[in-house]
């Protein structure tokens, strides 16, 4: 029977949830939370080992946290490690990114394998490196994410072929691996570039078999000439409001964004503005909302002549699950009401 070796954070391990992010890695016998799926589906194979680490403790300590981990499983006997799924949580999918990426370079014959969603960072840090399966935005897709990733472990560890990712339900990873032997003539490179050229041709819709990921540039700004003049604005997405939220901005996956006035405030008092960031622990910025949107900085340096004034309006939103698209959007409403103010500078503070 084939053993298997899984990877949670500190949520899914149900130890804790931000206040267990600083969780150091731990192994344990056996299954814990969601690897109690991954065991029930997997066929000849058994979980013998989960590993858990805090989501902060990866990010924060990453080489650490990789060489205790790696230590823990050099005299474990495996031959499939799952991590995840790690669904639109940007932290927890560059964990499962970095743990999968350092197993398959320490341990040659074992399959790794994650899963996270699109909008997850992990998957551009990391798909190059791992096989990623294309999951769900949240856990309530475990079930058929942890699915799709067990039908293949099973498939591979009885083995089977591996199809490709567009057949198999992964990202792509920029690997070509001859699939027929030349034997005839449909099957040689010619032959399939011509056809692909006829179709291009007479506008009949083909498909490339070496796809050139689309990468946005974003340009970086000019340098501003004269800071003496400069009128800068604080934009945040680590999700700072009045304690009303009157704009009702989500705590996570954000469509709204809320601007509000600091005319003549030095600093953001607690009991008058809040977080609602549902992605880390807020009793610190609830206490000092300037440690995310920093007014108190900002406001000395403009007494003290560093740049010009300071715009009388703040901006806000969440950035946790917030896709690209609706980030974009956001911004896109955004920067015309900050130019029409003449605003020429932005200190953009996350989280």
């Amino acid at each position: 029977m084939k053993k298997v070796i899984c990877y949670v954070n500190q949520f899914f391990a149900g130890i804790g949830g931000e206040d267990k992010a600083d969780q150091a890695p731990y192994i344990v016998e056996g299954c814990i939370g969601p690897v109690v799926a991954i065991e029930a589906a997997l066929e000849d194979a058994k979980v013998t080992h989960t590993v858990v680490c805090g989501d902060n403790f990866m990010g924060s300590q990453t080489q650490e946290a990789l060489e205790r981990i790696m230590d823990m499983l050099k005299d474990k006997d495996f031959d499939l490690f799952i991590a995840g799924p790690a669904f639109q949580a940007g932290r927890y999918g560059v964990a499962c990114g970095n743990v999968c990426k350092a197993v398959e370079a320490q341990f040659e014959n074992v399959l790794v394998l994650t899963s996270m969603n699109e909008e997850n960072p992990g998957v551009d840090m990391f798909k190059k490196d791992v096989i990623i399966f294309k999951g769900g935005k949240g856990a309530v897709k475990m079930r058929q994410d942890v699915k799709v990733m067990v039908d293949f472990a099973n498939k591979l560890l009885a083995g089977g072929t591996n199809e490709g990712a567009e057949a198999e339900g992964y990202f792509p990873r920029g690997c070509r691996h001859e699939k027929y032997l030349a034997d005839k003539r449909e099957n040689t490179a010619a032959y399939r570039g011509v056809q692909m050229l006829i179709k291009k041709m007479n506008k009949q819709p083909y498909q490339t078999e070496l796809v050139i990921p689309e990468k946005e540039v974003v340009p970086i700004a000019p340098a501003i000439k004269d800071l003496k003049k400069a009128v800068i604005a604080l934009v945040t997405t680590g999700g700072i409001v009045p304690v009303e939220n009157p704009d009702r901005i989500q705590s996570a996956s954000a469509t709204r964004w809320g601007s509000y006035d600091v005319t003549g405030m030095d600093r953001l008092e607690g009991n008058i503005f809040k977080t609602i960031h549902a992605g880390f622990d807020p009793a610190a910025a609830n206490a000092d909302p300037n440690v995310i949107v920093p007014l108190d900085a900002m406001r000395a340096y403009e007494k003290a002549g560093k740049f010009g004034r300071l715009h009388d309006r703040f901006y806000s939103t969440v950035g946790t699950g917030t896709t690209e698209a609706e980030a974009r959007r956001m911004a896109q409403e955004i920067i015309p009401q900050l130019v029409a103010d003449g605003v020429t500078a932005v200190v953009l503070g996350s989280t």
